[in-house]
């Protein structure tokens, strides 16, 4: 029995993973759920799973918690440090990092510390800091198990590779939902087109991340520091389908690439069941249906935000943390309708620009950073 806590519980992946626990009882018990101020949920949750402790981080929620829960052997805390807390319980075993941004990452670090898997949503965490993670997890050997579709698929491919050396890798986009959209229409697009992602279910942030391709951009940089690749032999590749789910090409040019149906149930149920394979209720991929697949290079005159990825990985140091704290800012102005969507990538470039640049930064630094570059890019909004 693995005993599983999920920082982010009532969000997308959280969500997704209560049900693939839901479906192997005898494999996976949920025994830590958090949520940041979604406390109805949250409390439903907690109902039917009766994990040892919850979390609730709006500390303004925390007596509703308590009282709704007074009935049940469960344990309510509230704030933030209460987050790097609980992951640390000798009842836990794996913890799966799906809270949304900058948020995760003292969480994360509090975890990999106290030597507990990690099964990482939470791609900001590598962003941000991925230097720093990579030591940690070396220093108190801990793995990282990839939830994001494209990581666990190249997981899988390397699967039985042993030491092969990895060529390039093809990560795959979708494009999101303004992939055909010209210069002049992505001017005009609102939050509410920007929220219909054509093929995942995801939470708000992450969808407008996606139609940026900021996203894509976040999953380069962690693709770099997960497989130790360098970011010019990681290739984006357009793939409207999301069928593959990402590729492998090794020395010899052979190719090895994961399939299935966009289903983020299944790479959640992967990192939980490592190195089993379960059955899984979703649809299988049927090839008849699907029958053409395609695949087109990236934009980056029209989808800047992959370019500045690819700037801020180069460059280093606390950079891609600016890169990331300036999207954070950006994309909650977007979708309360304070800026344009082609606003996104101009003023997170500016951060780039404006921001302190240190070499070779410490945590510390990092959220001094990460605090610096909102105030900043807050500025930009008007």
């Amino acid at each position: 029995m693995k005993k599983i806590a999920i920082l982010g519980s009532t969000g997308s992946i959280g969500t997704q993973a209560l049900d693939v626990i839901k479906q192997h009882p005898e494999q996976f018990e949920a025994r830590v759920l958090t949520a940041g101020s979604n406390v109805d949920l949250l409390v439903k949750q907690a109902r039917e799973f009766v994990p040892d402790a919850v979390v609730i981080a709006d500390e303004s929620k925390y007596d509703t918690a308590c009282k709704a829960l007074e009935d049940l052997p469960i344990k309510v805390y509230t704030g933030s440090e209460a987050l790097c807390q609980v992951v640390e319980s000798d009842n836990v075993d794996i913890v799966l990092t799906a809270m949304v941004g900058f948020a995760g990452l003292r969480p994360t670090v509090a975890a990999i510390k106290a030597h507990k898997i990690i099964a990482l949503a939470n791609k900001e965490t590598l962003v941000v800091a991925g230097s720093v993670i990579r030591s940690l997890c070396m220093t108190h050997k801990v793995p990282i198990l990839p939830v994001d579709s494209e990581h666990s698929a190249i997981y899988q491919c390397l699967n039985g590779e042993n030491c092969n050396p990895i060529k390039r890798i093809l990560l795959t986009a979708s494009g999101g939902p303004f992939r055909n959209m010209s210069q002049a229409e992505l001017e005009e697009v609102t939050p509410e087109q920007a929220l219909k992602h054509p093929n995942w279910k995801m939470g708000s942030k992450i969808t407008i991340d996606s139609a940026t391709m900021l996203n894509k951009g976040f999953e380069m940089i962690e693709a770099h520091w997960l497989y130790a690749v360098a970011p010019e032999n990681i290739q984006v590749v357009v793939h409207p389908e999301s069928i593959i789910h990402s590729a492998i090409e090794f020395a010899d040019g052979a190719v090895i690439a994961q399939l299935g149906t966009p289903d983020m149930r299944l790479p959640i149920q992967y990192a939980f069941s490592f190195p089993q394979r379960l059955s899984l209720n979703s649809e299988p991929l049927d090839l008849f249906k699907v029958r053409t697949l395609h695949f087109n290079e990236p934009d980056m005159e029209r989808f800047p935000c992959l370019r500045l990825s690819y700037e801020a990985i180069r460059k280093g140091g606390n950079m891609p943390c600016v890169l990331n704290a300036a999207g954070e800012i950006t994309n909650l102005a977007f979708r309360e309708g304070r800026i344009k969507f082609t606003d996104i990538p101009r003023l997170i470039e500016r951060a780039m620009h404006e921001a302190d640049f240190i070499a070779q930064p410490n945590l510390e630094d990092l959220f001094a950073t990460d605090d610096a570059v909102r105030k900043l890019t807050s500025g930009y909004i008007h």
